[in-house]
């Protein structure tokens, strides 16, 4: 008998918290401890020294220890996601899933503590004893109306921002999605009528946040399980219920729905029937937050209004307020500035940081982890998706300035607009080390053609160069086709308006492009017959021509297609005695830092002198991003060793590059753990001329390159910047069919830099 689907997806989920190891988390140390000295620092006596420091000066404990960058995830399990009163111990996967999120959108250290207690003043106390640990605290999954007595006293008594997610988590994202709707409504916070459903911490919190965006109180009808909040009602109220009970003989849905602007469900499954829905106002904003069955299905509330605005708490459908939009980014930025705690100011910066990224045009990264999906602003766009990586720097810098303005920010930022480039930093692993780069490339307006103009990456990377850099995009491809394909992705940019277009099937300089291919060769043995037919098909070759004719500065191709194709065409229109390729260099931006592949692709085995030549290459390249070049020539052979094919033309190159007066550090022949263990080279060749680690590796074969260069790709999690076809003067590059368009985007800052800025 096979499994049911619910099975099987109950089984993979098992299986994911299990293998290969229990859990969703670990701790790993961040300082060496290799050796007695290594130990002596770690812990005693050096580890005296931090501690009076702290003593003397406690703000010195974000110095000396990671509090600054440490939040507790806490929880008594008494509310877990829609499974209730499960206990601290079984909420442990959801508090370890909170601490993963934590790191992985916004590289914050958390710990989860799930705790056995369940009187809130007695749980108060024990977080109020946590805070020499931490930097912040998220309350997470405590019962209503226990959370809000645990948050206030927390709050009261803690120097450190205390934050309920499931409370104003919830509240920011609803009140972004909200904003959003309101504006493809047309409508506004202070006409609207708004109607909800259920009493709990989420759903108060949601409320209040509504009014401090404008929403009357007057126009806020509540109800829980027993009907609606009304004034003299009794049964099962609280205090903050009560604050939005109305004076009305009205005790049901049914009764108040009629005329509502807006519905918010925070309560359980099919609470609002279709006929309800007819009966709100036109284009009825409809948020059917239950989890996972909603107050009512999106199909069905748009069967009875086709033009209502929908959101819920799924991933299956549009519009889902994710609370992974707020938490990471608000903890971040009030971290960042050691903010004493999370106010209103914030919150309502992070609100408008979310609804604000929405009306922007859709990052490709996002797009890439959403494919299929329409990701333009609308009423099935209102928010971003958990994974746009702009999420960081947007919101982060929003709330953390915020933090600043209201005067609960203890380390105030003097530059945001630094802050803003070093959380894409932590996002964008390239951001760093290409700044240089984009930098040399912001004075000039090159004109960049992408052979590929219809494919979606170089369209992203398009948007991105306009709104980036100061070049000018040119795509070769079918104008419709590259419209349509702007429209389908949620662009901004349109052809002919925002950048030009070669259309290979239609152009008007299509006699002399052809004229032009002819010439360069006619007498190796090309026809005008074949001339015409390549410049109708061949869109690298159309680039080359435009880029020889000067029409354009830089080629870049090869986002499909085998890179030696490319090659041939680009070294047939370009080349000259001057210019040829030398050699392709591929930037491998590694968690301990970048490294530098060569020569991956133009030549599969060299010989000595284009070996030296792509040296040199490398090293004028190196020293584009704002780094020195240490070279290492890289091969079985180890210095002199053995008489390999590979060590003897690298010996040769060696002894061409010695006869050079070059401004740089070199040296050879190695194996790859000699060039990055100095202390290892040390010990076999004392006199080496290179000092620590190299930072670029060259090879005597391609095979070897390429290897090299994938494996860390594919299982260091390298991040490639390239590869850079050296040799041809930045008139052309030649990319590989893995290419992101972030990718794209660096390789556009490349091309787009006079070549006298790298020698």
């Amino acid at each position: 008998m096979n499994d049911s689907p619910a099975d099987s997806l109950r089984q993979a989920a098992l299986n994911y918290h299990r293998h290969p190891k229990p859990g969703k988390l670990e701790i790993r140390a961040t300082k060496p401890l290799a050796n007695g000295r290594d130990l002596a620092r770690a812990y005693s006596p050096g580890v005296a020294e931090a501690s009076l420091e702290i003593k003397a000066n406690p703000e010195t404990a974000n110095h000396y220890t990671s509090r600054g960058n440490l939040v507790a995830v806490i929880s008594n399990g008494s509310a877990v996601l829609g499974l209730g009163n499960i206990g601290a111990l079984a909420s442990k996967p959801v508090m370890e899933g909170k601490a993963v999120l934590f790191k992985k959108f916004a590289n914050i250290d958390c710990f989860d503590i799930e705790v056995n207690e369940t009187d809130p003043e007695k749980l108060a106390d024990i977080v109020c004893a946590l805070e020499p640990t931490f930097g912040a605290i998220n309350l997470e999954d405590i019962k209503a109306p226990d959370c809000f007595i645990v948050e206030q006293r927390c709050r009261e008594r803690m120097n450190i921002p205390v934050f309920h997610d499931d409370q104003h988590g919830t509240a920011i994202v609803v009140g972004a999605a909200a904003t959003n709707a309101l504006r493809v409504a047309d409508k506004k916070f202070e006409d609207i009528k708004i109607v909800s459903t259920g009493g709990g911490a989420a759903g108060i919190a949601c409320l209040n946040m509504l009014l401090k965006l404008g929403v009357k109180r007057e126009n806020v009808w509540l109800l829980d399980i027993h009907g609606l909040v009304y004034e003299g009602r009794t049964e099962d109220m609280t205090p903050q219920k009560a604050a939005f009970a109305q004076d009305s003989a009205h005790r049901s849905l049914a009764d108040v729905i009629p005329g509502a602007d807006m519905f918010l469900g925070l309560s359980g499954p099919d609470v609002l029937s279709p006929d309800m829905v007819t009966k709100m106002t036109a284009q009825p904003i409809i948020f059917a937050l239950a989890n996972p069955t909603p107050e009512i299905m999106p199909e069905l509330a748009r069967a009875a209004a086709p033009d209502a605005i929908i959101a819920t708490g799924r991933s299956d459908f549009p519009n889902q307020v994710n609370n992974v939009l707020c938490f990471p980014f608000i903890f971040r930025g009030a971290l960042d500035v050691g903010a004493t705690e999370i106010n209103d100011a914030m919150q309502l910066a992070c609100i408008q940081g979310i609804a604000d990224l929405a009306r922007a045009t859709t990052s490709a990264e996002a797009a890439a982890a959403y494919q299929g999906e329409a990701l333009t602003f609308g009423p099935d766009y209102l928010i971003p998706k958990p994974f746009d990586p702009r999420l960081s720097a947007v919101v982060s810098s929003a709330v953390a300035k915020a933090a600043m303005d209201n005067g609960v920010a203890t380390r105030p930022i003097d530059d945001l607009q630094k802050y803003c480039e070093s959380l894409n930093q932590n996002i964008f692993k390239s951001a760093l080390l290409m700044r240089p780069v984009f930098d040399a490339a912001s004075g000039n307006a090159r004109k960049i053609v992408f052979s590929e103009g219809e494919d979606e990456r170089v369209l992203r990377a398009s948007q991105a160069i306009l709104e980036e850099t100061s070049e000018l995009p040119i795509l070769i491809g079918r104008p419709e086709v590259i419209q349509q394909r702007c429209e389908r992705l949620g662009l901004d940019i349109r052809p002919d308006q925002d950048f030009s277009i070669v259309n290979p099937e239609n152009d008007s300089r299509y006699r002399a492009y052809w004229g032009s291919y002819h010439d360069l060769m006619a007498r190796r043995g090309v026809s005008p017959d074949l001339a015409r037919a390549v410049m109708r098909t061949n869109t690298t070759a159309i680039g080359a021509v435009m880029v020889h004719r000067g029409e354009a500065d830089s080629l870049i191709c090869g986002s499909f297609g085998e890179y030696r194709w490319h090659l041939k065409y680009v070294e047939q229109i370009l080349g000259t005695d001057a210019l040829r390729p030398s050699g392709a260099l591929s930037l491998m931006i590694l968690e301990d830092g970048p490294l530098f592949i060569a020569d991956t692709h133009v030549w599969a085995t060299p010989t000595p002198e284009q070996i030296a030549t792509t040296v040199m290459g490398a090293a004028r390249h190196v020293r584009r991003f704002g780094l020195a070049p240490k070279i290492a020539l890289c091969a079985q052979s180890q210095f002199g060793n053995t008489d390999s094919d590979t060590g003897q033309r690298m010996r040769a190159a060696l002894a061409i590059l010695d006869s050079r007066e070059l401004d740089f550090s070199y040296e050879g022949e190695m194996n790859i753990d000699t060039a990055l263990d100095a202390e290892l080279r040390q010990r076999i060749l004392p006199s080496n001329r290179l000092e620590g680690a190299a930072n670029v590796l060259i090879f005597a074969h391609a095979d070897a390159a390429s290897g090299v260069r994938n494996i860390l790709k594919m299982r260091a999690d390298g991040l490639e910047v390239g590869p850079i076809l050296m040799g041809m003067g930045n008139r052309a590059h030649i990319v590989t069919p893995a290419i992101t368009p972030r990718g794209l985007l660096n390789m556009a800052a490349i091309a787009g830099t006079d070549v006298q800025h790298y020698g």
